[in-house]
């Protein structure tokens, strides 16, 4: 399986979905290849928020070591699963899209955990710590979930 988790700048919410989902995948010894981008440029070269690399840190998993990247069409033929965190997010997608195969693969990543369609994972960036906190237990409920579906 190769997971890609899409956020606007990738510094706040995809590196956590990076991270935990690669520690989660290496407790289960799954061979995936996890990875994370923006769709914006915004960030690119630096690494994860300080407080997405402390979150994690507190649950131990190391995002020290990810660098923020920009999405581009070719992660379509990369990846099999593209996780979108926002519908913003996803609508940027889909329009990048190049073919039915490709918007097959984008998913709402919210949509994995909740019958209620169309969630976005909230933006920490605006708010304090308190909001890492929330958003890295959203991405572990969802990760779980992901490995779940696609392992069990």
């Amino acid at each position: 399986m190769k997971i890609l988790f899409v956020c606007i700048g990738n510094i706040c919410r995809s590196p956590i979905a990076e991270g935990v989902l690669k520690h989660k995948c290496h407790q289960s010894k799954l061979d995936w290849i996890i990875d994370s981008a923006g769709t914006h440029s915004y960030h690119i070269g630096e690494p994860p928020h300080k407080s997405s690399h402390l979150i994690c840190e507190q649950n131990g998993i190391d995002i020290s070591y990810q660098r923020a990247r920009q999405f581009n069409e070719s992660d379509f033929k990369k990846f099999d699963k593209i996780y979108a965190f926002a519908t913003d997010v996803y609508d940027t997608l889909i329009q990048k899209a190049n073919s039915e195969s490709d918007k097959s693969k984008i998913i709402l990543l919210l949509d994995e955990l909740y019958k209620q369609k169309g969630k976005s994972v909230k933006d920490p960036w605006y708010g304090g710590f308190d909001d890492y906190e929330d958003v890295f237990e959203e991405i572990n409920l969802v990760c779980e979930a992901i490995i779940n579906k696609h392992f069990n």
